[in-house]
C-alpha cells in the first residue's frame, strides 16, 4: 500500500512524517528503520505518525531511526507546523497528544512554532558520577527523555560522537542511559551540541536537548527566561521555564523553526 509522506526539518533535526491510521507498532518501527536510513531510504533522524482526532487536535507518535519509540520535541513542533501548513488545522493553536501527554502548540510565524514541553520532575545540578576527561560537571534532567547536560569550553572543537558515546550509557544515568548535550555560553547565547540516543550520533538540533540545556544552565547561573539557544545547525530557539517546588520546573515552552522540505509517497 502506498501512503504520502512529508520530509520535515526542525532546524536540521529531520523527520519523515506520515498521515496513516491503523498501522501496528511493529509496522511503524519497521517503517522508521527502513525510511530513516540515509543511504537506502529517505533519510531522517526519526519517523512521525500524525493523525487528526478532532478540531485542533493531533495524535502523534514518534520513532527514532533505530525503531525505538520516544518523545521528540522538535518532531512534535514539526507535526504542529505540518498540520497548519496542510490545512488539517485551521487556526494558529492546536494540541498534540504525545507519549508524554497533551501538549499545546501555537504557530507564531511562518515556519515557527512555540510548544509547551513536559514538566521536569527534578533537576539534578552537578549530578554525581565518574566521567571521562574533559568532563567535570554534569547536570541531569528529564525533559521528555533523559538528558545529561555537560558545560564545556570550545564545544565547536569537541568530537561529539566519541565523547557522547562514552557518556551515553554512563552508570550515573541509569540502565536506559541518556542523551548528552554539550553546552557553552557565548555572551547571552547558549550554544549546544547533542548526541541523541536512538539515533546514536550527533544531530543538528534536538528540542528536548535544547530545553534541557536552557533549563539546567539557566538554573545554574540564576538566569531569567527566555534563554536564547543556538543549535549546531546555526538556527535559533527560545526556551521559557519557571522553577517549581521540590526542585521541579514547569511552564516550559520552546520556540523555534519547523518546515516541510518535500513530500512524496512510500510503500508501507
Amino acid at each position: 500500500m502506498k501512503i504520502r509522506f512529508w520530509k520535515m526539518s526542525g532546524a536540521g533535526n529531520d523527520f519523515v512524517l506520515i498521515n496513516a491510521r491503523g498501522l501496528s507498532t511493529a509496522r511503524l518501527k519497521s517503517l522508521a528503520v527502513r525510511h530513516c536510513d540515509r543511504k537506502a531510504g529517505i533519510g531522517a533522524d526519526g519517523l512521525l505518525c500524525a493523525n487528526k482526532t478532532g478540531a485542533g487536535n493531533i495524535a502523534l507518535r514518534y520513532f527514532n531511526s533505530d525503531g525505538s519509540e520516544a518523545f521528540c520535541g522538535n518532531g512534535s513542533r514539526c507535526a504542529a507546523w505540518w498540520a497548519r501548513a496542510t490545512g488539517l488545522v485551521k487556526g494558529s493553536e492546536l494540541e498534540l497528544a504525545t507519549i508524554r501527554g497533551i501538549l499545546p502548540a501555537r504557530i507564531t510565524g511562518r515556519e515557527k512554532v512555540k510548544m509547551r514541553m513536559p514538566a521536569v520532575p527534578v533537576v539534578r545540578l552537578c549530578h554525581k558520577g565518574k566521567y571521562p576527561v574533559p568532563v567535570k560537571t554534569v547536570h541531569f534532567l528529564d525533559t521528555g527523555v533523559p538528558h545529561a547536560v555537560v558545560p564545556l569550553k570550545n564545544i565547536g572543537s569537541i568530537d561529539v560522537n566519541a565523547l557522547g558515546r562514552q557518556l551515553r550509557f554512563n552508570k550515573a544515568f541509569g540502565p536506559a542511559g541518556a542523551n548528552v548535550d554539550f553546552v557553552e555560553f557565548k555572551g547571552l547565547l547558549l550554544h549546544i551540541r547533542t548526541y541523541e540516543r536512538g539515533v546514536e550520533a550527533e544531530t543538528l538540533a534536538c528540542g528536548t536537548g535544547i530545553t534541557a540545556g536552557a533549563v539546567a544552565l539557566g538554573l545554574e547561573k540564576g538566569l531569567r527566561s527566555p534563554i536564547r539557544v543556538i543549535a549546531r545547525s546555526g538556527e535559533r530557539f527560545k526556551v521559557w521555564f519557571k522553577s517549581a517546588p521540590c526542585g521541579s520546573v514547569d511552564d516550559i515552552y520552546i520556540e523555534g523553526p519547523a518546515k516541510i522540505v518535500f513530500e512524496g509517497t512510500i510503500e508501507t
